[in-house]
């Protein structure tokens, strides 16, 4: 046991969106695309004294044999636009806005968040991505496309011109010019807006590479983190925070928030039955097929979901699915999934449902409130990033039953303690030539 103070538990919204978490077709669920969808969640989220809201980004809708895949029908706006609108309808929530750094640039990026962040107050966030995609980056003036090696040598310099260009008003009010000549970028700008009221807008980062957590170590002030299980979560909290000496950052100047869902009932085996039935609604017959045909590269329509995986080997160099994430290693992906689906007698739809699974919160309202306590307490993370199965309510009931359960424990806030991201995440304010002398945001 340790005597140390409870650490207070950071949440934030994540819109669903397009991806294998959103039940679209369940008669609750809404538009995607309706700005009425966006104020409701976001709400919500301010209701719950949630930390921030975030926005995915898709740069073309994805494919799977020629065709649009059925998850990406519904739409994807822009992120940033859909986050300017908000802060008009919000007063205290953050607004995280994924935008990729391959296919843009330092200067149209950084006066684009520093708006949002005029706009809202000092509530702007940017989750920094990167895409070595030649599919996506078709789409893109020079093609986009970036070998696997170079996405953080240019994430890390746009970062860095970024920083420049947000730092460079002096505190008399006038514009410096900013020069800066390296291998990605080589530019002379004068950005046209003054630093924020929170100076640099929070940044986010989810690669879990060796690169991706040197890259966070360095630069963000949330990771994006994908590891479910306790021990997963205290090894990757343990891995990343020990490498921030190495920038002078102190551990508590980078929070790690993974990605979770959650499932409420009246009981446990209530609310184990209804998150059964949720995940058979998220991978559907179809999309268990094109989960598979991802990693073997083949049309596989001809296969029963319900039956077993393929028994031909993953073609190597297909361009049948287009737009997912790479599937990296087919033949050694394909081998363990076999070895899993044996070991667990799992049939194709029931190896998606368990591959795709985010981390889950799945009970009562009480035990889900014991069990977020138990992992922030034991460090395998700082908070969570929510990702409700239906638009725009899917939130309600975690806000109405799980946070004030967590407010009586004393570990999450009754009300926001300052005006900006920065305030709610308790991270420090930059300060430096041309800033002013600003102290560490109060949580």
């Amino acid at each position: 046991m340790t005597d140390r103070p409870l650490k207070q538990i950071h949440l934030a919204a994540h819109f669903p969106g397009v991806n294998n978490t959103t039940v679209w077709q369940d008669p609750a669920s809404a538009s995607q695309i309706d700005f009425s969808s966006f104020v409701h969640l976001a709400r919500t989220a301010e209701r719950g004294t949630f930390d921030f809201f975030f926005l995915a980004e898709g740069l073309r809708l994805r494919e799977s044999k020629g065709r649009i895949h059925d998850l990406d029908v519904v739409g994807r706006p822009e992120s940033i636009t859909v986050l300017n609108a908000l802060a008009a309808v919000t007063e205290h929530l953050g607004l995280a806005a994924t935008v990729n750094a391959t296919f843009n640039e330092p200067y149209e990026l950084a006066r684009r968040f520093a708006s949002l962040d005029h706009l809202s107050g000092g509530r702007a966030a940017w989750n920094i991505v990167t895409s070595s995609d030649a599919f996506t980056g078709e789409n893109f003036r020079r093609g986009g496309y970036l070998d696997r090696a170079d996405r953080y040598t240019r994430a890390a310099e746009f970062v860095e011109v970024t920083r420049k260009l947000w730092d460079s008003w002096q505190p008399d009010g006038a514009p410096r010019t900013v020069q800066h000549s390296g291998p990605q970028f080589d530019i002379t700008a004068t950005s046209t807006l003054p630093h924020g009221p929170q100076v640099h807008p929070v940044l986010i980062q989810a690669g879990d590479s060796d690169e991706g957590r040197e890259f966070a170590a360095a630069t963000a002030d949330i990771v994006f983190s994908r590891h479910s299980t306790l021990e997963a979560g205290q090894a990757f909290h343990a891995d990343v925070k020990g490498r921030l000496g190495r920038y002078g950052r102190k551990p508590d100047e980078l929070k790690i928030m993974p990605a979770a869902t959650f499932v409420l009932g009246d009981s446990e085996s209530d609310a184990q039955e209804r998150a059964a039935h949720i995940r058979r609604q998220q991978v559907s017959p179809q999309t268990a097929i094109a989960f598979v045909e991802r990693v073997w590269g083949r049309d596989l329509s001809a296969y029963d979901p319900d039956g077993p995986l393929p028994d031909i080997e993953p073609e190597p160099d297909s361009g049948l699915i287009k737009g997912w994430a790479h599937a990296g290693d087919r033949f050694g992906i394909a081998a363990r999934w076999r070895a899993l689906a044996e070991e667990k007698k799992f049939s194709i739809r029931e190896l998606a449902i368990e591959l795709t699974a985010r981390q889950s919160f799945i009970g009562t309202p009480e035990s889900v409130a014991a069990t977020i306590n138990e992992f922030v307490q034991a460090d395998a993370a700082d908070g969570f990033i929510l990702v409700p199965h239906l638009t725009p309510g899917g939130l309600d009931d975690f806000v109405e039953y799980v946070v004030p359960l967590l407010r009586e424990r004393g570990v999450f806030r009754t009300e926001y303690a300052g005006p900006t991201l920065r305030h709610h995440l308790g991270l420090p304010i930059p300060s430096g030539p041309g800033l002013p002398s600003l102290t560490r945001a109060a949580q």
